[in-house]
């Protein structure tokens, strides 16, 4: 498990497994989550591709530096850490936070980019207020105090009900991420617009929307599938975390993709 250093000395906590001699898939996950969110589809991405997860900057074992974060910045990591590992390109699956940096770098690292997956996530965010008073209450009380909310957007009421493990695994990744890089990943997610630039995303696309998402509603997966022209849009019966909830399903959609 190596760690690769960002532009700003930051260093990213990166694991590399699967084929050497494979195409590249790179995973990016969700806000106040790290790397071990795709634990359900290491086994069968890595009989495919030369596997890459990493946590983003602060989050996980990765740094944590003080102050707003940006997309320009969090797509700049994801840069370094191809040109350490000697990745000329990749394919990319991001998921709600991962899916807002896959954005960045189909617009504007598209050379690096094989096929992109933009997996429940958005472009743009008109209404900033929820973002500030979430911000504000974190930095309050605490990521333990957000865990109620955030799990009944993540997981259908079915999931939390059926698989209370996997609910309190992701609840432990949640309440261990360092409150400063959560509020510095949240001003990223609250400041970006994509809608300008998206446009221009040319590589393979497929959006993938959670039919029971109430974070990234279908809706909003629809107007991010029409913005990028020629992209590709698949429904999964779930809720924000769709990889989880819907594990097989979710894996086989993205092989689908990937080997078309």
């Amino acid at each position: 498990m190596p760690i690769i250093h960002a532009a700003d000395g930051t260093p990213l906590n990166v694991e590399v497994e699967g084929r050497s001699d494979g195409p590249t898939l790179m995973l990016s996950n969700s806000l106040g989550t790290d790397l071990h969110m795709w634990d359900p589809q290491v086994a069968e991405f890595a009989r495919h591709y030369r596997l890459v997860r990493y946590d983003r900057r602060g989050h996980g074992k990765s740094g944590v530096p003080a102050g707003d974060y940006t997309m320009e910045q969090l797509g700049r990591d994801v840069l370094s850490i191809l040109d350490a590992l000697k990745i000329e390109k990749t394919n990319w699956c991001g998921l709600s936070m991962g899916g807002m940096v896959g954005q960045w770098l189909g617009a504007y690292a598209p050379d690096r980019v094989g096929k992109l997956i933009l997996s429940n996530t958005s472009a743009y965010y008109a209404d900033k207020q929820p973002w500030n008073d979430r911000m504000a209450f974190a930095r309050a009380k605490g990521l333990a105090a957000l865990v109620g909310p955030n799990m009944e957007r993540w997981f259908t009421k079915e999931f939390r009900e059926r698989a209370p493990q996997e609910v309190e695994r992701m609840t432990k990744a949640f309440v261990a991420t360092p409150i400063e890089g959560y509020l510095g990943c949240c001003a990223a997610v609250r400041d970006m617009d994509f809608r300008d630039s998206n446009p221009r995303i040319a590589v393979p696309t497929l959006v993938i929307v959670g039919a029971q998402d109430p974070a990234t509603t279908p809706a909003v997966g629809e107007a991010l599938h029409k913005q990028i022209k020629g992209s590709q849009i698949a429904s999964i019966d779930g809720a924000h975390i769709a990889n989880l909830e819907q594990p097989d399903i979710y894996t086989r959609t993205v092989l689908d993709f990937l080997q078309s």
